[in-house]
């Protein structure tokens, strides 16, 4: 059980606080944060060895003043092998010299050869970083390409399965022609329904007489107070 005094230290560097504090939202509003440096053109300086911006990102081993162990045109697999032996090789060598004679000058020129070889090895590994470029980005995109692909054919079942309930669904409906003729109202009966509504309404029921006769009445029921 750790203890509560215990440090947890982080295997990553801090942050740069003071140059991320510059680039606040309202910094950047008011155009305040710093910009950014300009490219590099000539000689830079990075762990401590000079670089130029126009050497190509692997230099040959002559440009940085390292003996070449393999000729110019090799098989990168075969030359990386015998590196391997060498290594193993000289590296027995150096616990020969340290179990019987330490203070040998032979340590140092096998401790320089160890190195030689690891320069070597690390400098034909970083001659395939362009190959291991392409690969991953030709498997990146054929991850994307298959995950397209899968989408599609997805989609394309979807709307299969749409139209399909889209066809059921039109199949279903009854056929036009029949249901206008059972909502078919028969016009010419209510047209004649409809004259002879007029026509009553046009004839006055009651004959002359009669229309004198109640006339005749309602004066003498007015004039008797009645109404």
């Amino acid at each position: 059980m750790a203890s509560s005094d215990t440090v947890h230290v982080s295997s990553l560097p801090l942050p740069p606080v003071h140059y991320i504090n510059l680039y606040t939202d309202e910094n950047v509003r008011r155009n305040r944060a710093p910009r950014p440096p300009l490219p590099v053109h000539d000689n830079y300086t990075m762990f401590g060895n000079i670089f130029n911006a126009e050497d190509p990102i692997i230099r040959p081993l002559e440009a940085q003043g390292i003996k070449r162990l393999y000729p110019q045109h090799f098989d990168r697999r075969r030359e990386l092998k015998k590196l391997n032996h060498s290594l193993i090789v000289n590296f027995l060598d150096l616990i020969d010299i340290l179990n019987l004679c330490p203070e040998s000058s032979k340590r140092a020129e096998k401790v320089e050869d160890l190195s030689l070889l690891f320069i070597h090895i690390h400098h034909l590994l970083n001659e395939f970083r362009p190959h291991q470029a392409r690969e991953t980005l030709r498997v990146m995109m054929e991850m994307q390409k298959r995950q397209r692909v899968e989408t599609s054919i997805r989609f394309q079942k979807q709307l299969e399965k749409v139209q399909e309930i889209v066809q059921n669904a039109l199949q279903s409906l009854p056929d036009p022609s029949e249901s206008d003729s059972k909502l078919m109202v028969n016009t010419e009966a209510m047209e004649v329904d409809n004259d002879e509504n007029t026509d009553r309404r046009t004839v006055d029921p009651c004959s002359p007489s009669d229309r004198i006769m109640c006339k005749e009445i309602d004066d003498m029921l007015l004039s008797s107070g009645v109404y």
